[in-house]
């Protein structure tokens, strides 16, 4: 991306809406019906309507069988718009999905989009079923047949984590402590009770540093925003929240051919957003780190510039990451607590930006939160997306 288009994004769109569909095991809902509840509350927020919408972007559905799931989307919820596609680029689709939202906002292909996601991976297949969906991960030829998983892949870049730099166990098992501790403050998390570090290192093992409940869950749940540009958002019910910068960065899709197993694609997307937004790491107040395993955030916290490599597995364990801390982490619980389904997991940390910067969130609450960041990223740390949000223009 040019210098000059970046810039053209900072300021002129904003999110005017967020939803969240029940959320856990919610067997008498399909995965289209929770994509729909949660858009249906993103515009009631809004104060829309559905014909107010000429953009729809979702992602991808392990339990939906559809092939063409933006259209089916739409088809479902009764729009028609001018905009529409499925993106996949794993967990980092939302974050990508708002920055090409934006761009078509911005070049005049739509006005008003919305981004939604989610599905009943819960209660929708079977374990089995969700396991051989997981494994499709693996390069076909080259992973696959050697018995390659999503946690044994991100066990093998803890491990690397821990030899280079130190990280401990321990550390890890704090970032789920944490999680655990903010979704008990959220009404809707997956997750209802506390937990201690004991119970995360004793804990089933999965694949050897992480244990069950170093990885995320597996829940039903729909999450969704409304993108318009600035000038649309003063008209409309609920307060504006502005996106100040966006990027993203892709190293890899198979684990075999990334460049590193300690560094990733979050440096240069967070760089990008830093320099679109004019803000840096000491700007924020507060972040939604993709968490799909204990390790990763603790990574991303080092490539976003919150800490120095080597410095995140402290940075959870002295409290730094807690409400009320130094930059509260995931104060809507993440994937590990609140909730994960496919896409949806990442969206999440995007409507709990919105929440923070609005206000009004009570103990959850980030005292005085005026700046947001939000990475998401897919597949095994191949692509990354860094979104800054601000409640006022830049």
């Amino acid at each position: 991306m040019s210098k000059k288009n970046a810039t053209s994004i900072k300021n002129q769109v904003a999110i005017v809406g967020v939803g969240e569909s029940e959320i856990g095991r919610v067997p008498h809902m399909s995965g289209l019906g929770l994509n729909a509840q949660a858009a249906k509350r993103a515009l009631d927020e809004s104060g829309l309507k559905p014909s107010d919408i000429d953009g729809v972007l979702t992602a991808y559905s392990f339990t939906e069988p559809y092939f063409m799931l933006g259209s089916v989307l739409c088809e479902y919820l009764g729009i028609q718009p001018r905009f529409n596609a499925s993106l996949i680029a794993g967990g980092a689709s939302p974050a990508v999905m708002l920055k090409h939202a934006a761009e078509a906002i911005v070049s005049g292909q739509a006005e008003t989009i919305l981004v939604c996601a989610g599905e009943n991976r819960a209660t929708g297949q079977s374990r089995d079923a969700a396991v051989a969906s997981l494994m499709a991960v693996g390069h076909p030829y080259f992973e696959q047949p050697y018995g390659t998983s999503i946690p044994g892949f991100y066990a093998m870049i803890a491990q690397r984590h821990m030899h280079v730099y130190g990280t401990t166990r321990e550390q890890m098992a704090e970032v789920a402590v944490n999680t655990r501790a903010h979704a008990l403050l959220h009404p809707n998390a997956h997750m209802k009770k506390p937990l201690t570090l004991e119970e995360v290192l004793a804990a089933k093992p999965i694949a050897d540093p992480l244990g069950m409940l170093d990885c995320c869950l597996i829940s039903d749940a729909g999450g969704a925003f409304i993108v318009t540009s600035a000038e649309r958002a003063q008209d409309l019910k609920a307060k504006p929240i502005y996106l100040q910068g966006i990027g993203e960065f892709h190293t890899h899709e198979h684990l075999m051919c990334a460049p590193s197993l300690t560094e990733f694609g979050a440096t240069e997307s967070g760089r990008i957003a830093y320099a679109m937004a004019g803000l840096g790491p000491q700007d924020i107040d507060v972040a939604e780190l993709y968490d799909c395993f204990t390790i990763v955030p603790i990574i991303e916290l080092e490539e976003l510039g919150f800490c120095k490599p080597g410095e995140g597995g402290a940075f959870f364990a002295e409290g730094h990451a807690r409400i009320g801390g130094r930059l509260p982490v995931n104060t809507h619980g993440g994937m590990l607590s609140h909730a994960h389904a496919g896409a949806a997991g990442g969206l999440f940390g995007m409507v709990e930006a919105v929440r923070q910067l609005r206000g009004g969130l009570g103990e959850r609450q980030v005292q005085g939160a005026e700046v947001a960041l939000v990475h998401n990223e897919g597949g095994i740390l191949s692509s990354h997306c860094t979104a800054i949000l601000a409640n006022a223009k830049g």
